[in-house]
């Protein structure tokens, strides 16, 4: 009983708050700094612990106008946080990591502060370690871009990305318009690129996000 892996919990929605992401733009400059100076209107302000490109996140009451709280700031819809979160290839929720299927390490989870190689244990600890330790993670997640929209509709989760010959080079997680987030082999990220849309084959161009370490392409 002491080392309880399952335990039964309780989540209920909290009606009088609301959260927010509060992302930089271009010409944001220091986000931390202006952000601070607003920091005693809001209940919780933090950076995402993912990645720094991911902005700041902030808890106030709802009712409160966001721009009173971060002035100078615009709304913008959730259609929006997601392309930046494509466009940057941060993962997030059961799409982007199907439970039993997506892997910390190809994840880019050890990027986003979502492994700790320090602590144990917990499962799937030594797999993830060892793979870590050899360096050898042949497949992650990258941000691609379409050549044209994507019916959203008609593309099935996991469907097969190819390479130029037809040689299966990773799978389509997740995406909205003409970005989206898929598992590719590393050695395939630079080299042309498709996915067949009910019958047609869409053109599609990977990136390496600048956020990684460099050495995390190799």
């Amino acid at each position: 009983m002491l080392y309880k892996i399952r335990r039964k919990v309780s989540i209920a929605p909290c009606h009088n708050l609301s959260l927010w992401a509060v992302i930089p733009g271009e010409h944001a400059g220091d986000i931390s700094s202006s952000l601070r100076q607003y920091a005693d209107r809001a209940l919780v302000l933090t950076p995402d612990p993912r990645a720094e490109v991911m902005g700041w996140r902030i808890i106030i009451k709802t009712g409160v106008n966001v721009l009173e709280v971060i002035p100078g700031s615009r709304i913008e819809g959730i259609q929006n946080y997601h392309r930046h979160r494509y466009k940057q290839g941060i993962p997030e929720g059961v799409k982007d990591l199907p439970p039993g299927v997506a892997l910390p390490l190809e994840s880019n989870l050890a990027y986003l502060n979502g492994v700790s190689f320090t602590k144990g244990c917990y499962i799937g600890q030594e797999l993830t370690a060892r793979t870590h330790h050899m360096g050898v993670i042949r497949k992650r997640l990258v941000p691609v871009q379409f050549s044209v929209p994507l019916p959203q509709e008609s593309v099935p989760e996991g469907a097969e990305i190819l390479t130029e010959s037809g040689k299966a080079a990773g799978k389509f997680r997740a995406g909205g318009d003409e970005l989206g987030i898929a598992l590719l082999r590393l050695a395939n990220i630079n080299e042309p690129l498709c996915l067949n849309v009910a019958g047609d084959k869409v053109k599609l161009t990977a990136s390496i996000p600048e956020w990684w370490p460099k050495t995390a392409s190799k």
